[in-house]
């Protein structure tokens, strides 16, 4: 699909909200494109955990419209030789280091256009000795403003490839009645959040899932059990989620993202 640009820019990191970084990559955007319309998408991105990034980025573009410049930044190899990957699909732009954080999305986007970041066309875009250490305000705010206004395509400033650094999480494995993954995110009413998606459960007459030694059977919503009590439901972005009503399930389960999770068909035993 063609890309039309639309003016807005979602930015995702793991810059926290201490500090003036989100800020300044703002500014560097709006010094270049005024009109743009900036959104921040997340700034709690657990520090140095690409993963996550792009789970959410995966989650929440299509929630925007067709034209969208999707920043995401978390990025433990800045100023290294990592690139940065600019992929079209879907009618939205994606830009973000070449680290695994856009592994997933490429894992479904088959007609995806993915080129590498060419650093020899940035001085065309008055981009000259970025800094070593902030690449959100000196390659990546200026770059995402060019897409954005409709002055710039991803082939422009890149080069078509098909290689790509793979996500740090391996893919959910499913077998019949089993589906095995693991947990991306914890949010912030201690949510367990999984990378299984509801397609995976769609034969499923009984699912359970099973995770740090106990089993939980599926509920439609939170209030569907007493407070206190755990519960696995297909939250809102559509992937398995643990959750304890009215409490932090991560805190009481002692568990945090990485850990293993299976759901199984119990109508199947």
């Amino acid at each position: 699909m063609t890309f039309s640009a639309s003016g807005i820019i979602t930015i995702t990191t793991d810059f926290g909200h201490k500090g003036p970084f989100t800020g300044v990559m703002k500014g560097v955007i709006l010094g270049r494109f005024p009109e743009a319309t900036v959104v921040d998408m997340a700034h709690d991105i657990p520090a140095q955990w690409p993963p996550e990034a792009g789970f959410w980025v995966e989650r929440a573009y299509g929630y925007f419209p067709k034209g969208t410049v999707h920043v995401a930044i978390v990025d433990p190899g800045v100023g290294t030789e990592r690139s940065i990957l600019i992929v079209a699909y879907d009618g939205h732009v994606f830009l973000a280091p070449d680290n695994g954080l856009l592994a997933q999305l490429l894992s479904r986007a088959d007609d995806a256009a993915v080129f590498h970041l060419a650093e020899e066309r940035l001085p065309s875009l008055g981009i000259v000795q970025p800094s070593a250490t902030f690449h959100g305000r000196d390659i990546f705010a200026p770059v995402a403003a060019e897409i954005a206004a409709g002055r710039l395509e991803a082939g422009d400033i890149g080069t078509p490839t098909n290689d790509w650094v793979p996500g740090w999480l391996d893919d959910p494995e499913v077998s019949q009645g089993r589906v095995t993954g693991s947990i991306v995110t914890v949010d912030a009413f201690g949510n367990l959040i999984s990378n299984i998606d509801a397609g995976a459960l769609e034969a499923f007459t009984a699912p359970v899932a099973h995770i740090g030694g106990h089993d939980f059977t599926m509920n439609e919503t939170y209030g569907r059990v007493q407070p206190g009590e755990y519960l696995a439901l297909i939250n809102s972005f559509g992937v398995v989620e643990i959750a304890r009503a009215e409490g932090n399930a991560a805190e009481g389960l002692g568990l945090e993202r990485g850990a293993p999770i299976t759901v199984r068909d119990a109508g199947r035993d």
